[in-house]
């Protein structure tokens, strides 16, 4: 039995890596520091072996020299950079929108080490992108996921040099990311506000009240009560959130 590779197969399967990889490593989804590198190399080349075999997906230019590789490689390489910051985007909200309620409860003096990313979090907004990661493995994400970077390929064949990048995309999808956070945290800081005014009443009134010992305790219960109610009614603005991954792709890649 003789075995026969056609190197224009190994090279479409090595730049769909390349792609797929960085958007694997960048983002806060699959990029987990606790699996091993070479569990996610053999994934990431695996995965790319089956779509260029099973989609038919071949490189737009054959680049049969070291020099068209490289540049092809790089070209890859940033395409996947793009697409993976519109996830990243995606999930920062979450962290940024955890990270405004830590400083207003109080917790702002206090984080915690995020075993995926080994690097010190917010409290809230740990327990947020957390949520966020299961709320999107949930509604099956992952397989949108896949069916935009298939998208991807078909759009933008691998080998393709990207030359005409808008840079007002990925600038309204990075404000996009501080918009969500607000929303996300909107119901916490108005109520916080609230308490702020009352309390300012209070001190206003009554000096010989340590306003500072009390509105540590009470913004502490109201935020996270008020969190907790909130929670149930922002289903429609995670969806937003996630589905603006995508749009963002599209936009990128059309």
């Amino acid at each position: 039995m003789t075995l026969t590779v056609e190197i224009a197969w190994i090279l479409a399967v090595a730049l769909v890596a390349i792609r797929f990889g960085a958007v694997l490593v960048l983002t806060p989804i699959f990029g987990s520091a606790s699996v091993p590198a070479n569990v996610r190399v053999l994934f990431v080349v695996g995965l790319s072996a089956l779509m260029v075999s099973g989609l038919h997906i071949e490189a737009a230019t054959l680049p049969l020299t070291l020099p068209a590789f490289v540049m092809a490689a790089l070209s890859e390489l940033l395409l996947g950079a793009l697409l993976a910051f519109g996830i990243f985007a995606a999930f920062a909200a979450f962290l940024l929108a955890g990270r405004i309620m830590d400083v207003q409860l109080g917790f702002g003096v206090a984080s915690l080490i995020d075993p995926m990313n080994r690097t010190q979090s917010p409290l809230l907004g740990t327990i947020l992108n957390l949520t966020a990661v299961a709320i999107f493995f949930a509604i099956d994400g992952h397989h949108m996921l896949m069916r935009g970077l298939v998208f991807s390929f078909e759009r933008i064949p691998p080998g393709t040099l990207m030359a005409d990048i808008d840079p007002s995309i990925v600038v309204a999808q990075f404000g996009g990311m501080f918009l969500y956070a607000v929303a996300l945290s909107a119901p916490v800081l108005f109520t916080i506000l609230l308490i702020d005014i009352v309390l300012a009443v209070i001190a206003r009134s009554m000096p010989q009240v340590n306003v500072f010992i009390v509105s540590l305790p009470l913004k502490i219960l109201v935020g996270l009560l008020m969190l907790a109610i909130s929670l149930r009614y922002m289903q429609p603005l995670i969806m937003r959130i996630f589905e603006d991954i995508f749009e963002y792709w599209q936009r990128l890649l059309s």
